[in-house]
């Protein structure tokens, strides 16, 4: 319900408006803890209660997001005991990707000014997925399996899917700035082993273990990166985030580095991590959408989406792809053209008709240029096809004219006519 954190903003101080605006949250926990689904977890270092589901707690949070409860991680039993830190940043990160809207119908009677704070944030460039596009601590094991990982691979903080905005699958550290650079390095190194790792499908064929849990789209043979990993540090401890990620920079480039295509102007990653870090203040303060992402060996900051991706090879291939384009449309220009210039030679060779002037159809031309053996030859091949059934029809009417003449003229003179000789007797005068 993030409208709720913009109400009570007239309350006088902080903690009367946080007491307001966190009632109904404070109920719904009260509501939870009756029907045990939520119990009591001590509190933060800075005086925060804590809450933790229970088991229960986890079946009904698994129903709700419609997950097995085997991807459902812990309880969270005993996280109060050391002050939550890691558990509170781990959520903070979770909401500054997440950057939830609130929904302006819910605050129809609140204050103008109210309104206007909300109307703002809704405006503003949103997150990345919903709720159920984070997992956290998920194990990524070397060895075992998935439900039953064995020893050495790593836990990730959060994974986050989100293929229809950019995001098929982030691999998210949070440090609070305790760990050294060296012991982040050695967890870098598990997720190499983890992303290494193949095992038979359901086919019989090797692929990389990852892929049997998440769907991304499939690389081709020079760029077949592993799915990113970031980290967000969060200074609470002594270590100073900026020499951490330069050691941390320098002792895992074998990871991350790839190789320059100096003719394309841009790196292949073929089985390589990419590395991205940026600060939990940035993130709360920017969202995915703001540069304040920082991806090693590359000189300065980026949104996430471009951290993730190699913004210069899609350049390049799209460059090359729009010249492939204007390459086949240049040469269906020119095809066009020679197919115009060859029809214009051929209507230049059209005959016309000797009689009416008008110009052969094709059919007619080819029937009066016909010379294949057993094709009659063309009685009138310098006429069209109604001057050629006219003149047909007027020789018709001549023959028919001429006859009808000689009949006559045989009916007027019957004396010219040779009597008929009868066969019998002229063989039979020469026998004689």
């Amino acid at each position: 319900m993030p409208h709720l954190n913009h109400r009570h903003s007239d309350k006088a101080t902080p903690a009367k408006r946080k007491t307001a605006r966190t009632a109904t949250h404070t109920a719904a926990l009260a509501d939870l803890r009756t029907h045990r689904l939520a119990a009591t977890g001590g509190s933060t270092s800075t005086g925060e209660a804590l809450r933790h589901l229970t088991l229960k707690g986890l079946e009904a949070a698994a129903t709700e997001l419609q997950r097995p409860l085997s991807e459902m991680g812990a309880t969270a039993r005993g996280a109060g005991a050391a002050g939550a830190s890691h558990p509170m940043a781990v959520n903070e990160t979770v909401i500054g990707l997440l950057r939830p809207k609130p929904d302006l119908a819910k605050m129809a009677a609140d204050p103008p000014g109210v309104r206007a704070v909300a109307q703002a944030v809704v405006d503003a460039p949103g997150g990345v997925g919903g709720i159920g596009s984070y997992w956290t601590e998920v194990p990524l094991p070397v060895s075992g399996s998935w439900s039953t990982p064995g020893r050495g691979g790593a836990q990730a903080d959060i994974v986050l899917t989100a293929p229809q905005e950019g995001v098929p699958l982030l691999f998210i550290e949070v440090d609070n700035c305790h760990e050294t650079a060296e012991e982040l390095a050695d967890k870098l190194e598990k997720y190499a082993r983890f992303f290494r790792r193949k095992v038979k499908d359901t086919a019989g064929k090797a692929q990389p273990m990852w892929r049997t849990r998440w769907t991304t789209p499939p690389g081709t043979g020079l760029e077949n990166p592993y799915p990113p990993v970031l980290f967000v540090f969060n200074p609470l401890g002594a270590r100073n985030p900026e020499r951490t990620t330069a050691r941390l920079a320098a002792l895992t480039r074998h990871l991350w580095a790839g190789d320059k295509d100096y003719e394309a102007g841009f790196h292949h990653y073929d089985k390589k991590i990419p590395v991205i870090t940026t600060t939990l203040a940035d993130l709360r303060k920017h969202g995915p959408h703001g540069q304040v992402f920082r991806r090693f060996g590359r000189s300065g900051p980026q949104t996430l989406f471009d951290a993730i991706g190699n913004p210069r090879r899609q350049g390049a291939l799209e460059r090359h792809w729009a010249q492939q384009r204007a390459r086949e449309r240049e040469a269906q220009e020119r095809e066009r053209q020679e197919a115009e210039q060859r029809a214009a030679e051929r209507e230049a060779q059209r005959p016309a008709c000797a009689r009416c002037g008008s110009m052969f159809t094709d059919e007619r031309w080819k029937t009066a240029q016909a010379t294949d053996w057993g094709t009659p030859a063309d009685s009138h091949p310098t006429l069209c096809d109604r001057c050629k059934r006219r003149a047909l029809v007027a020789v018709q009417l001549a023959q028919t004219l001429h006859h009808r003449s000689e009949r006559h003229d045989q009916e007027d003179h019957p004396e010219q006519t040779e009597p008929a000789r009868k066969p019998g007797r002229w063989f039979s005068r020469r026998r004689a």
